[in-house]
């Protein structure tokens, strides 16, 4: 609740101390003078509520409960019904605002909470644990949402849903490509959404590189990477409306995917002098920071951008992601290393709605 003008602590701690005491809550009150009141209310069941009055003008009431799913809900509505009330009534003509936040839902089955990529906490209207699995390199999750399908979650970090054709199509060139024929390379891609739908466009070839872990250090640019065999075993069997049929067979008629470290793989290419129409990296967005614990993803990125201009041809393209539009520096940062390759390169960008991210990308 915010008021227009500086708030009358002792007033409002007044006003509101009668609704808990109702309530059967044990008081405790913190006087900090010119820094407002502290008030906590507990209950005997287990819930309490904290009640911050700060002088300039803002009242903050926080409750817990510990009551069953709806039971709790109703509590908490009911007594912050009675809070609002009893505001408006003693000071309507003083409140500019009044704003409540969704109940966050603690320590249930199901974990509902995400984070964007740029720090916002998002909830997702979650319904089903589908697959939840540790392979010896991360947490593998596929979670069920009502909107979005079953999506993709691999050690805390959303990776991909069967609602975002809109990710791969834009990986992919938004239908500006002409694949037909053509020899692709894709890196990472274990859920299988660009080999299907690449090989839907009748290429001559389309080689995918998943990363088996066999030489490289366990690291930050691992755990944000569609990655391992057990990825295409849960993509396989619960993504099915993203990878179709692709992932049931690791070879096809014009595609194959090799579960190997992908870096040998390029310099064995390079050093063949195997060249590829398109490289699509899908192995993990640019890092939002140049902070230490990232410098090992921007020296990956360096690695696999100068391997991936050694096997591509002359008048090839490269495709990847990059990260939240909100991301600016990071996305400069990213655009600074294309100036550095061994040799020089033209670029552009686009911008897509990816649903079950919830931002731009």
């Amino acid at each position: 609740i915010s008021f227009n003008l500086a708030a009358d602590c002792n007033a409002v701690l007044k006003a509101l101390q009668p609704i808990f005491q109702e309530q059967g809550m044990t008081e405790t009150v913190h006087n900090w003078e010119d820094h407002g009141y502290l008030a906590t209310y507990i209950k005997k069941n287990g819930s309490f509520a904290n009640l911050r009055i700060h002088p300039h003008g803002l009242v903050l009431v926080d409750l817990q409960s510990y009551n069953d799913h709806m039971k709790g809900r109703e509590e908490v509505d009911q007594l912050l019904n009675k809070v609002e009330e009893r505001m408006k009534e003693l000071f309507h003509g003083n409140i500019k605002r009044v704003k409540r936040l969704p109940a966050l839902l603690r320590g249930g089955v199901i974990d509902r909470y995400w984070p964007t990529a740029d720090g916002r906490l998002v909830e997702y209207d979650i319904d089903e644990v589908v697959y939840d699995e540790d392979s010896p390199f991360q947490n593998i999750k596929i979670l069920h949402s009502k909107q979005f399908g079953n999506i993709l979650i691999l050690s805390g970090d959303v990776n991909l849903a069967e609602s975002d054709l809109a990710y791969t199509q834009a990986i992919m060139g938004s239908g500006k490509e002409d694949y037909t024929g053509k020899e692709v390379l894709i890196l990472g891609g274990g859920d299988g959404g660009i080999l299907y739908e690449i090989v839907k466009l009748k290429p001559k070839m389309v080689t995918m590189v998943e990363i088996s872990f066999g030489k490289w250090p366990v690291i930050h640019f691992y755990i944000t990477s569609n990655i391992d065999q057990m990825v295409i075993d849960g993509c396989r069997k619960y993504m099915r409306k993203t990878c179709g049929d692709v992932l049931d067979n690791l070879k096809g008629e014009c595609y194959q995917v090799l579960i190997e470290d992908c870096i040998p793989v390029l310099k064995r290419y390079a050093k063949e002098g195997r060249m590829f129409d398109y490289v699509i990296n899908d192995l993990t967005a640019v890092p939002i920071s140049t902070s230490p614990e990232e410098d090992s993803t921007w020296e990956f990125l360096r690695l696999i951008l100068d391997l991936s201009m050694k096997v591509l041809k002359q008048d090839g393209k490269y495709f990847t992601q990059g990260n939240c539009i909100n991301l600016t520096d990071a996305l400069t940062l990213y655009e600074e290393q294309l100036s550095r390759l061994y040799c020089p390169v033209e670029f552009s960008k686009e911008t897509v709605c990816v649903p079950s991210y919830m931002e731009l990308y």
